[in-house]
């Protein structure tokens, strides 16, 4: 099998175990066992496999995306003691003697994985080996060997979903053509080309292909979408399972729809911990549902006293499980207010939980909008704003008031050309939504700050309605 690509070229499983063992060897020279390493070099395969190089060194990979400023990677760099920063293979030319692979125990930390620092300094997730290997661990039973799989993506390496999903692919035996930097454009010209059977991406990317013309090009390859790190909008999911199919018959040709995925998780549990399936023909109306476990997780749905929710209800999700980590480097206090001194991650999602062990996602705790006595989820508002027909996007969030104590405001991107105005926006929603719930303000923006993997910062879109003054729409 093979697995694109670095600088272009075609790496099989044969060249990249010789590269990562060469490369290990130089670490090695470089550093002691168990010394974290930054990997600051760019996005692409070959961070990938320099973090498998760090590790069979004995040390602890912590990979960084390239499009952090420098302030930021310092950062990474001294809050995990670095003994090394490799920003370049380079680094790494000449001979050494070569060395046998490290051999640590599943509880040992594997690699820091660091927040994307949406607020505040990102932390250092320190996962174990048992966090990296065990969840992907059943990737081994899909039939590679009878079937030709090739899956497109451009996802971090430095994020998690990233990480696990390179993992994941190497361990099925998929072929992976990785791109170093998401382009529309290209990721569609890539699946036309090479007949490709899946993509993993994250809602803007879906976003950015619908708006690339999606819809006009031939996708009939592709069997499974995957999404992840955030959540997608119904239309979305609807409208890429019917641009892939089920199946490629002779005479007839494709028919049925593909399969979409989603997944759940965060880089505190190693990857994912529940997911998702919408299958070929089934309609997907409830793509906000986070769906049902994963094997080997269990789930605590609790109330801000910490006791368990009735059917319906929502609470704060708590996870156990192997992908979770085991500390936050050098952070007791933090580690210490994630974990419970039983093992529980406290997610600080908000879930509603459903029947038969289904959760409903509903947003961070701390987005949670308090408004005149009233609970506003803002992932619920903005799925009703993105119902507007020229609504592309939407973040809604909660702004200081003397007498409501908050109350919410949406920043909404919308379709070139658009005409709709701000206060029309916010008509609308007083239409279509509690009082409580609909936006008193609205402001239309070019585009969002977002982290690595498109999420928008919520914080900057906070700072959006500073600099646009502070009127708001009449009560």
């Amino acid at each position: 099998m093979a697995t694109e690509h670095i600088a272009g070229r075609v790496v099989t499983y044969r060249s990249a175990a010789e590269l990562v063992a060469r490369w290990s060897d130089a670490v090695a020279k470089r550093t002691h066992p168990g010394d974290p390493v930054v990997v600051a070099t760019a996005n692409g395969y070959e961070q990938f496999l320099l973090c498998l190089a760090v590790a069979r060194a004995g040390c602890l990979p912590a990979p960084v995306n390239d499009q952090m400023r420098p302030a930021e990677i310092d950062h990474v760099v001294a809050d995990a003691g670095a003994s090394f920063v490799l920003r370049s293979v380079r680094q790494l030319r000449g001979a050494a003697p070569v060395i046998q692979p490290a051999t640590p125990a599943m509880s040992d930390v594997a690699a820091l994985f660091y927040t994307s620092g949406t607020t505040g300094h990102p932390k250092g997730a320190a996962l174990t080996h048992r966090s990296l290997v065990a969840p992907p661990a059943a990737a081994v039973l899909w039939p590679a060997s009878i079937r030709h799989d090739e899956v497109v993506s451009a996802l971090p390496v430095a994020h998690i979903m990233g990480f696990m999903t390179y993992v994941g692919l190497a361990t099925a035996g998929i072929a992976c053509y990785m791109l170093e930097r998401f382009s529309a454009e290209e990721v569609l010209e890539v699946i036309e080309a090479r007949s490709c059977s899946g993509f993993i991406g994250v809602p803007t990317m879906y976003r950015k292909l619908a708006e690339a013309g999606a819809a006009e090009r031939d996708l009939a390859s592709i069997r499974i979408w995957g999404s992840g790190a955030d959540v997608i909008a119904p239309e979305l999911v609807a409208m890429f399972k019917k641009l892939g199919s089920s199946a490629n018959l002779p005479i007839v040709g494709s028919v049925g729809e593909a399969a979409f995925v989603e997944g759940y998780g965060m880089v505190e549990v190693g990857g994912g911990v529940a997911a998702k399936i919408s299958l070929p023909g089934i309609p997907a109306r409830f793509a906000s549902s986070v769906g049902f476990k994963l094997p080997g997780y269990t789930f605590r749905i609790v109330d801000p006293d910490d006791r368990p929710v009735v059917i319906g209800a929502i609470g704060e999700l708590w996870v156990k499980g192997p992908g979770v980590l085991r500390e936050y480097w050098h952070a007791p206090e933090a580690t210490a207010g994630a974990l419970t001194t039983d093992g529980w991650l406290r997610t600080g999602d908000l879930v509603r939980r459903g029947p038969l062990g289904t959760i409903m996602f509903q947003g961070r705790s701390k987005h949670v909008i308090k408004s005149g006595g009233f609970s506003v989820y803002p992932l619920e508002v903005e799925t009703a704003l993105m119902e507007h027909p020229e609504v592309l996007e939407a973040s809604v969030v909660g702004l200081e008031d003397e007498s409501l104590g908050e109350y919410p405001a949406a920043a909404v991107r919308v379709a070139p050309r658009s005409t709709v105005t701000d206060e029309e926006l916010v008509a609308w929603s007083q239409e279509r939504m509690s009082r409580y719930k609909s936006p008193r303000r609205v402001i239309i923006v070019a585009d969002f700050d977002r982290t690595g993997t498109g999420k928008i910062q919520k914080d900057r879109v906070v700072a959006l309605f500073d600099q646009r003054g502070s009127g708001q729409a009449d009560e």
